[in-house]
């Protein structure tokens, strides 16, 4: 008998994770590699921010705080979710996490029993399923394909739906594609869960603010305050503030389902790091204005990692609304030979051999649940993107 536990036998190691750590191996061992793997911005985190946590260090705010988070972002976070998503909230509708994914698993497992249901649409952010699968429910992956932009369709939505249904997970804009519904496209969706009261919604609005052409952000409570009572709208400063280090995650919702979270952190990790927080009231009262200008430089290396996929051999890229990952399709590599002698049969082999011979080190498809292709993160910088397409032109023009 494994002294392990049977629930790991439910869940597979992160690829985004293990993709980075191989990248990092082979740049130890003194190979030239490019890691497109992480989906981590390269700027800094802005100055005034980590001077508030110099301050707060220094003010000696480094003890214990409540577990769901101290008052002062408490408050931020209600400003923000007013101010920017025509939200209302209440300090016990609340919670901070360590970081968004410490919230999404916390809900889970406060909600979710044997058999439950969460649909998630694919392509996913490969930790979706694994929570659900943790937490004892059932994973019910929907595919949405390249045709209809990576989105979950109404039609689609409501053939899932069960009596077991609990949630609906939603993250827009998208890990892995980049894709960001219009206000238009939830309203179909909302209009299809406004019918089924027993279905949740959680939505990971991680990348809110990283949107480009004109695109306007919303969220589902927003476009359907009928929802509002079963909605976690889920968020935090990683990306947009370039903070994924400093691990603060937060959520709006019933209050009933924030103390539940609240008692599930309280017997695992307790609270997020005081100093973190006092930086992350500082990036939602602070200045925004490095936000669009990050922005600017986001956008433009879409748009060269769009254009130099787009001239591969084989490789199909469509151009995403949001966030800082693009999601090009392989098929056309399928079955070709790798200058290795290897046959290219899937998005893994092509990730492998595209490591191995060109050093660019990017997540299969499969991962995120839809082959073949593969995910790129742009968040590094330009010269480097340029280099990594190049290496993958040359790659798929040398397949046979």
């Amino acid at each position: 008998m494994s002294f392990l536990a049977a629930a790991l036998d439910r869940v597979k190691p992160s690829a985004t994770i293990a993709v980075t750590d191989k990248a990092r191996a082979l740049k130890a061992a003194g190979r030239n590699v490019i890691g497109l793997g992480a989906g981590e911005p390269d700027f800094d985190t802005p100055a005034n921010i980590k001077l508030a946590a110099i301050h707060a260090i220094e003010a000696g705010k480094t003890k214990y705080t409540a577990v769901d988070g101290i008052p002062e972002l408490k408050e931020a976070i209600i400003g923000k979710f007013q101010r920017e998503n025509g939200l209302t909230y209440k300090p016990n509708q609340i919670i901070v996490g360590t970081g968004g994914k410490q919230v999404l698993y916390n809900a889970l497992m406060a909600t979710i029993n044997p058999g439950d249901e969460v649909i998630i649409p694919a392509p996913y952010w490969v930790s979706y399923p694994e929570m659900v699968a943790l937490a004892g429910g059932e994973p019910v992956p929907v595919v949405c394909t390249a045709a209809t932009g990576f989105k979950l369709q109404a039609d689609a939505l409501e053939r899932a739906i069960t009596p077991k249904t609990k949630w609906v997970i939603l993250c827009s804009p998208s890990n892995p594609t980049g894709a960001a519904y219009t206000r238009a496209e939830l309203k179909a969706l909302t209009d299809v869960l406004v019918k089924h009261p027993h279905v949740w919604v959680m939505t990971d609005d991680m990348y809110e603010h990283l949107v480009y052409d004109d695109f306007q952000f919303t969220t589902v409570a927003q476009v359907e305050p009928k929802l509002y009572d079963r909605t976690l709208t889920v968020n935090g400063v990683s990306k947009a503030y370039c903070m994924t280090g400093w691990r603060i995650g937060y959520a709006g919702g019933p209050a009933q389902l924030i103390k539940a979270m609240a008692t599930i952190q309280s017997q695992s990790t307790s609270n997020p790091s005081s100093i973190a927080q006092w930086a992350a009231v500082e990036a939602l009262n602070g200045p925004q204005d490095f936000i669009p200008a990050n922005n600017k430089v986001f956008k433009e290396r879409r748009d060269l990692v769009v254009s130099m996929l787009n001239q591969a051999k084989g490789i199909e890229c469509p151009r995403p609304e949001g966030a800082f990952y693009v999601y090009p399709s392989c098929a056309g590599t399928i079955g070709k030979t790798a200058p290795s002698g290897k046959v290219i049969s899937n998005d893994e082999d092509f990730v492998t051999e595209l490591l191995e011979t060109e050093g660019v080190a990017v997540v299969q498809g499969s991962a995120f649940g839809l082959g073949p292709a593969f995910r790129i993160s742009y968040a590094t910088k330009t010269s480097d993107l340029e280099d990594a397409c190049k290496r993958i032109q040359r790659f798929c023009g040398n397949l046979r």
